[in-house]
């Protein structure tokens, strides 16, 4: 302790170490300019500064840090991130962080592997590098596919590979991988608590695993975790077109209340601080088999419409916020949902559905968010939303198109390049995108992509 104060404030000023501070959170928000209300500006930049609070580096100024079964490690770049909130920032807080702080995306991918070279699975949730277990699947495993992916360098493809894969095969406290393949879901009688919940996420991981298998030559890989990764389909009740609790033997739970709001931690049940109503959307990596389980594009849509008119019946569940019918803003896995409808053909009501959330659930003011932050995923909705564009498959390396809440924002990323994106005629009454370009050429795809952003250029919503 004494060495680090010698070094990180020898002159003990605590002037100069709050000005210290300010310009090093000025260089961090400057990262994006951008050009709006005064109201607006503020909601952007506190989103801003929430995203950027956490993964904090826990390394002493030796590179020491007290890990797993308080055990001392040594890092040698004199980086370790902690505080990884994964079953929430995978979603959209690290597909922006690899936009806007790609040099610190190494460190963090680093930091999850060592993680499992001491506790043998990828972190869970972790807090100051102990594992809290209170959230469910494996989600450092996209964090991990999409670095890779993108092709960011800096750590072992071959070890963040085998850390993958022996996370999503030997089972551990939040995971029970013999029950998972025997019967291809995790049936309620065996596992009691979250079990459709766990199946929707595990299947996520498992076609998130079989992306880098595939791209390494690891065929066999591939195909195992491709299979695993159409679980989902298990669950899928069609009478009803929710996703629902199945047990051992391939029966429906029943009574089925497709309202009931559970959470392992507090009234156990099938989902995980939710409802069959808002799990049922929890497919990120196959809209289209999703949609063909609902029957095609017209009943998808429907049910998709009732989720945001229908109301909850029984008791409210304090993570479950966020209220627009039951899509619930102020948790997490609705945060994908209303792009959804761009993905099947009107991309209208995802345009009118993300004006919506920002007139209503961002306000500037001390309680201005609709649920936790969740350690920047809030935020990374909020700011990736308001370029108009959304990651539903974070490992996809594409955005899918919603509307710009901005008139101009400007990212300044690596190597000097600069993306600008800008909302022509972006007004209260004109919310709805009439056309895109992109550097000057008109551009009618339902996604951008990770590659077409960090090259820098000019996006441009013409809004009508």
């Amino acid at each position: 302790a004494k060495m680090a104060l010698d070094k990180e404030n020898p002159g003990w000023n605590f002037e100069s170490i709050k000005a210290e501070t300010n310009g090093k959170w000025n260089d961090m928000l400057s990262l994006v300019e951008v050009e709006g209300t005064e109201e607006e500006k503020m909601n952007f930049y506190t989103s801003m500064y929430h995203l950027f609070i956490q993964p904090t580096n826990i390394a002493d100024i030796d590179g020491k840090y007290r890990g797993v079964n308080d055990s001392v490690f040594v890092s040698k770049s004199g980086t370790y991130y902690s505080t990884f909130s994964l079953w929430d920032t995978y979603r959209a807080a690290h597909p922006l962080y690899t936009i806007l702080i790609p040099k610190r995306v190494p460190g963090m991918i680093n930091s999850l592997l060592d993680y499992q070279k001491v506790q043998g699975h990828l972190p869970v949730w972790t807090l100051w590098d102990k594992e809290t277990y209170c959230m469910i699947a494996n989600h450092a495993v996209p964090v991990v596919v999409d670095a890779y992916l993108k092709g960011f360098k800096g750590f072992s493809p071959e070890d963040a590979y085998n850390a993958i894969k022996a996370s999503l095969t030997v089972s551990h406290k939040k995971s029970d991988w013999e029950t998972y393949d025997k019967y291809g879901y995790y049936p309620f009688d065996i596992t009691t608590v979250e079990s459709v919940s766990r199946t929707l996420e595990s299947a996520y991981d498992d076609y998130c695993a079989a992306q880098m298998a595939k791209a390494m030559g690891k065929d066999k890989d591939y195909e195992f975790f491709m299979k695993r990764a159409s679980a989902y389909k298990s669950l899928f009740d069609p009478g009803t077109m929710l996703m629902r609790g199945k047990d051992s033997k391939g029966k429906w739970r029943f009574p089925f209340n497709p309202f009931l709001l559970s959470h392992a931690a507090s009234c156990g049940g099938d989902y995980t601080e939710g409802n069959a109503w808002q799990y049922t959307w929890h497919v990120q990596h196959d809209v289209p088999g999703l949609i063909q389980l609902f029957g095609g594009e017209k009943p998808f849509l429907n049910k998709l419409d009732s989720l945001f008119t229908v109301k909850l019946e029984g008791e409210s569940l304090a993570d479950v916020t966020g209220l627009i019918g039951q899509y619930a803003h102020g948790n997490e896995p609705s945060h994908h949902v209303t792009y959804l409808y761009a993905l099947a053909g009107r991309p209208e009501r995802t345009q009118e559905l993300v004006r919506e959330i920002f007139d209503t659930q961002y306000k500037n003011k001390p309680d201005g968010l609709c649920g936790n932050d969740d350690c920047g995923q809030m935020s990374a909705w909020y700011m990736l939303s308001a370029m108009g564009f959304y990651p539903v498959d974070p490992v996809s390396a594409e955005y899918v198109f919603g509307a710009p809440q901005l008139p101009k924002m400007t990212l300044h990323l690596a190597d000097g390049k600069t993306f600008t994106i800008i909302a022509e005629n972006l007004s209260k009454e004109h919310k709805y995108v009439d056309s895109i370009t992109l550097n000057g050429e008109p551009y009618t795809k339902k996604t951008i992509s990770h590659e077409d952003i960090v090259k820098g250029g000019t996006l441009v919503y013409k809004m009508k």
